[in-house]
């Protein structure tokens, strides 16, 4: 087993753990990455040494936030299914939710597990009161995604990074206690 690369707590659902990146995790990653067709709404990368950079660019983001995003692990075995948990880079309007399942594991509930494990993480760890979720337009699954977790449409703008991209809004913490 690898050490984790930054400070993240670890976190449980009923089938996954959500835990630091460590240098294991790299190639699943990478491959998700370079997968034009899996990762087109994530932002994927044209080569490795791209991909590689991003992997880093998730750890620093930990060490400068305290936050980013979590591996996505089975708990029976540690395999890396995906990623989740709150970005916020230079240019982002405000912290995301953001969430990736690696293709392989797709279609299985992971998604909507680890979005609401590390949402809930957000406000009651972190104290954020708000969270939006940034969503490629043709991202149909994502939208889904977030129409399940309580998100609302809000608008669409330019991002940096994707281009024209939705914003999301999630529930805010009183109103998920709340059932609203």
């Amino acid at each position: 087993m690898s050490s984790p690369l930054t400070q993240a707590p670890r976190l449980e659902t009923d089938r996954l753990i959500l835990r630091s990146p460590e240098t294991r995790d790299a190639e699943a990653v990478i491959a998700f990455l370079l997968d034009k067709e899996h990762s087109e709404g994530f932002g994927g990368e044209d080569n490795r040494g791209d991909a590689w950079r991003w992997f880093a660019l998730n750890v620093g983001h930990w060490h400068m936030h305290g936050y980013g995003y979590f591996t996505v692990a089975l708990k029976a075995c540690d395999t890396p299914v995906g990623l989740c948990g709150v970005w916020n880079p230079e240019g982002w309007p405000e912290p995301e939710l953001g969430w990736v399942v690696f293709a392989d594991h797709a279609r299985k509930g992971y998604g909507r597990e680890a979005a609401e494990r590390a949402r809930l993480w957000a406000y009651q760890d972190l104290g954020l009161t708000t969270l939006t979720s940034n969503i490629v337009p043709s991202n149909e699954a994502s939208k889904a995604l977030a129409r399940a977790l309580g998100a609302r449409y809000e608008r669409t703008y330019v991002n940096i990074a994707m281009g024209e991209d939705e914003l999301w809004r999630h529930p805010a913490p009183a109103d998920l206690a709340t059932g609203v």
